[in-house]
């Protein structure tokens, strides 16, 4: 890492992303109708995509080191109410240790595309069967700070599986309704100046704060690159 590199926000002294002061919540912005996330509705978008731009595409570079093909999978699970199935990764990994992430890593030789890792990756990391899934397509790239270009590969699955973690890679795995993630209301912008960088990102904590204790429910803290590419597949189903 040269001098002039961005640190790593997780190498911030004592940096904690919920401390981070909320400089905004896009209530002004519309959330995605409950007809467009219905099977059909998603595979006729996906199809026949709208015109629209991705909102966040990179993250400041922290790392000298050559970008690597990454690829993860945005699984939406076709209950009544849809939900999208995440990951808490171990403290342990050495990239984006214990945060909330979807299934996913690098893309290897033996893969055929983006979606085949992908979807190699979630039956490791969760033991989500290829046979409960059916891709739709793919959002554009996201390059994080570690210099990894993920491309997010959006797929229905089928209630009804088993999950067994792989208990290196994954701490938990559980589900978010989508209607609250595709909500702008539930959209919080963060900003913070260190040695001279600034850094901005989203979060979408689900529950939030007061609803997880008044529930005794344990809140989730979805932000960084989750929850930039969460927010470009707002703006493609939005648009």
């Amino acid at each position: 890492m040269s001098a002039s590199d961005p640190t790593p926000l997780s190498r911030i002294p004592n940096f904690d992303p919920r401390a981070v002061p909320v400089r905004g919540v896009d209530r002004h912005l519309p959330p995605v109708p409950a007809e467009r996330l219905t099977p059909e509705a998603l595979r006729r978008r996906f199809l026949a995509p709208p015109a629209w731009q991705p909102e966040v595409r990179a993250e400041p570079r922290f790392v000298e080191r050559q970008p690597a093909s990454a690829a993860v999978l945005v699984p939406l699970v076709m209950r009544p109410e849809p939900t999208l199935l995440l990951t808490q990764r171990t403290a342990q990994m050495r990239n984006h240790s214990a945060q909330i992430a979807f299934p996913g890593g690098r893309v290897d030789a033996m893969d055929a595309d983006a979606a085949d890792a992908a979807l190699r990756e979630a039956q490791e990391e969760v033991g989500l069967a290829r046979d409960q899934i059916e891709v739709l397509g793919t959002l554009p790239t996201y390059t994080t700070g570690t210099a990894f270009v993920i491309t997010p590969v959006v797929a229905l699955v089928r209630p009804g599986y088993t999950l067994k973690t792989n208990p290196v890679e994954v701490a938990d795995a559980f589900e978010v309704p989508l209607a609250f993630l595709l909500n702008p209301a539930h959209h919080r912008r963060h900003a913070l100046e260190f040695e001279g960088v600034a850094r901005e990102w989203f979060s979408m904590p689900w529950p939030d704060a007061e609803e997880a204790v008044a529930q005794g429910l344990t809140e989730r803290f979805i932000w960084g690159a989750t929850a930039g590419m969460l927010r470009n597949f707002y703006r493609f189903m939005v648009a």
